[in-house]
């Protein structure tokens, strides 16, 4: 079945830098588009960045544009998001997820989900 597993979170202080990794296993990769999407405390989920099945393709929400950058590596079966010049507003715990048809960008509340991974940031 589907598995993804979040890794890099943690603790920054504003202006620095993290960079997520997720790990996919259970279905083939290269077929699917992905996301990055968020939940902040008291709110709901929130989409951060999508990718296309083959990379070419990506867009980000207007609150991360021009500081989160996401990608991957379909021969590693790996998605990535870097995140600059992080700030306050940024603390969630973010979910890699994807869609579950091939070839096929979908609504980030549809997609099958991670367990997560916290990112929080504070002075």
């Amino acid at each position: 079945q589907v598995q993804l597993v979040e890794s890099g979170g943690g603790l920054v202080q504003p202006g620095e830098s993290l960079r997520l990794s997720c790990a996919a296993s259970g279905f083939t990769f290269d077929l699917y588009w992905m996301y990055w999407v968020r939940q902040a405390p008291g709110k709901g989920l929130e989409w951060v960045s999508r990718i296309n099945f083959d990379g070419r393709t990506t867009s980000s929400a207007d609150s991360v544009k021009g500081r989160f950058t996401i990608s991957r590596d379909n021969a590693k079966k790996m998605l990535y998001l870097q995140m600059d010049n992080l700030k306050s507003e940024d603390t969630a715990r973010y979910y890699c997820a994807t869609c579950t048809s091939e070839y096929k960008e979908c609504d980030f509340r549809t997609t099958v989900r991670g367990q997560g991974t916290q990112v929080t940031v504070s002075p």
